[in-house]
């Protein structure tokens, strides 16, 4: 009887367990967030467009390493202006302008320090968050003048793949388990061979 009672705490663990990857499957939408962005100004002839950066660095810790969270970003006029995210590193070549937030390089500078945007990717970037360091940055096309754009970013957030596979391993073991100490298998076969 007592070894029933004690099977109860490996249930729960293995029952909370399970939930815990039935609710990452689901995962959490974060509610769309709206901003602003400027849209660098580029005049006709000039020799590359100036990129702007953000001024601090947006660091993910190596906890997040656990969890998979995309974010996806779409702005408004994709024709007239981009945006990316760079290593932080590039801060260090293309340091921005504590007022302005201009940097002194171009986009083919910038581009080498680019993770996902830019200026080819039509108005919309899926961003996978992993640990390490990032800045965003923007850029205008030849022609178009300073004013900004709105900018929409949805967030999805779930477990990591394989934390997800760990936690539905360590459910299944604990609910065998705990099925095993309430009723052992060799007590329900010697009982089936005696009714035998």
């Amino acid at each position: 009887m007592m070894v029933r009672i004690l099977s109860l705490l490996p249930m729960l663990f293995g029952l909370l367990c399970a939930l815990i990857v039935v609710l990452s499957l689901f995962g959490y939408q974060a509610p769309t967030t709206s901003s602003e962005a400027p849209i660098v100004p580029c005049s006709d002839g000039d020799e590359g467009c100036n990129v702007a950066m953000n001024l601090e660095d947006m660091e993910v810790p190596t906890a997040f390493a656990l969890l998979d969270i995309t974010l996806e970003i779409e702005w408004e006029e994709p024709e007239r202006g981009w945006l990316g995210v760079v290593d932080a590193s590039a801060a260090e070549e293309c340091p921005p302008d504590s007022s302005t937030r201009l940097t002194p390089c171009t986009e083919e500078e910038i581009t080498k320090y680019l993770i996902v945007g830019g200026p080819d990717n039509g108005g919309l970037m899926t961003f996978r968050l992993e640990p390490g360091e990032y800045r965003f940055v923007t850029g205008g096309y030849e022609g178009s003048g300073l004013s900004m754009q709105d900018v929409d970013m949805d967030a999805s957030i779930h477990l990591d793949n394989y934390v997800e596979i760990v936690l539905a391993a360590t459910a299944a073991l604990l609910l065998l388990g705990a099925g095993e100490m309430a009723f052992p298998v060799r007590n329900l076969l010697n009982r089936f061979r005696r009714e035998v």
